[in-house]
């Protein structure tokens, strides 16, 4: 164990883990809203992360840009990234509810069992990945450097950079945006009526297949944001980019509470920092293995997550 490493990097290793983390937290949002109004692990939502960082990559070549281009000046910058990220959030806002349509409503309309459900997501998860793995030849990609790093303040002497406060900015908007729309817009009210009680909420007009095709759009649309924002950071995407990244968003949103939106931030951002800690201090290799053991040791002591509120007992 290295506590030299640790110690001395703790403030780098914080901010970068934060960093790490928020990303996990947008797509840890669309397993927390689908499970909290369904039921239901949605595990094909990696790949629904997936589809958006392909679709912003073709967006920027559109434009002209490849990962050989140099950074943009301000105004083309402006109008790359903000092309990159609604067409990311079309796409995989429009995969997750291609995802509904296709694989998860018929299962409803036939009362199938929750182990079926559970064999679709899976087969669903695989059928986007491999489409993508064989399109692509299975080769990874590397992205424009539209937004280069550049430190803007030093905190406690770690610098601080551009992208990090770019990516937990757009994060907490995010976060805040869709709080105030669950909890306090009349489709908001829909959506944990139907969390509650999904009989009782049809018997007092409420459509519940609206309400359920809303939460794969608002899922998608939060992992849209997620894969613009991992493009510009991490600069390449690949067919199975989005499985690590989507186990370790689902395992954020059992840390802080699955069917609970804040839940989903802490999480993520929690799950962000204890990785970087155990880089730090037993080695780059131990990074996803600690985050996974972190989620086993707190279910064994609070198995309903940090915060542990459902979606449908959320107080407007």
């Amino acid at each position: 164990m290295n506590f030299d490493e640790l110690f001395g990097n703790f403030p780098t290793l914080t901010i970068t883990g934060l960093e790490q983390g928020a990303i996990y937290a947008l797509v840890a949002l669309g397993y927390t809203l689908v499970y909290g109004v369904l039921r239901l692990i949605n595990f094909a939502h990696s790949e629904v992360f997936m589809v958006g960082t392909f679709t912003a990559l073709w967006t920027w070549e559109a434009l002209g840009y490849n990962q050989n281009s140099s950074a943009p000046a301000f105004g083309p910058l402006i109008v790359a990234v903000l092309a990159g990220l609604a067409v990311a959030m079309v796409a995989s806002a429009s995969t997750a509810v291609v995802v509904e349509l296709v694989a998860y409503r018929p299962l409803r309309r036939r009362n199938a069992p929750p182990l079926a459900f559970l064999i679709t997501a899976i087969g669903a998860s695989f059928v986007l990945s491999e489409s993508f793995g064989i399109g692509t030849e299975r080769a990874p990609f590397g992205m424009p450097d539209l937004i280069p790093q550049k430190p803007v303040f030093t905190l406690f002497g770690a610098e601080v950079t551009n992208l990090q406060l770019l990516i937990l900015g757009v994060t907490l908007i995010m976060m805040i945006g869709l709080d105030q729309f669950v909890n306090r817009s009349r489709l908001g009210r829909g959506i944990r009526a139907v969390a509650q009680d999904p009989d009782t909420a049809a018997l007092m007009g409420v459509n519940k297949n609206r309400v359920i095709l809303l939460v794969f759009v608002l899922g998608g649309l939060m992992a849209g944001v997620a894969a613009l924002l991992w493009d510009v950071r991490f600069g390449f995407t690949k067919f199975n980019v989005g499985f690590l990244i989507g186990l370790k968003a689902f395992a954020a949103a059992v840390l802080g509470g699955i069917g609970n939106l804040r839940g989903a931030l802490l999480g993520g951002l929690l799950l962000g920092v204890v990785e970087n800690y155990a880089s730090g201090l037993f080695g780059g290799d131990w990074k996803d293995f600690t985050g996974f053991v972190l989620l086993i040791v707190l279910l064994m002591f609070r198995p309903t997550g940090l915060l542990g509120e459902s979606l449908g007992r959320a107080r407007a």
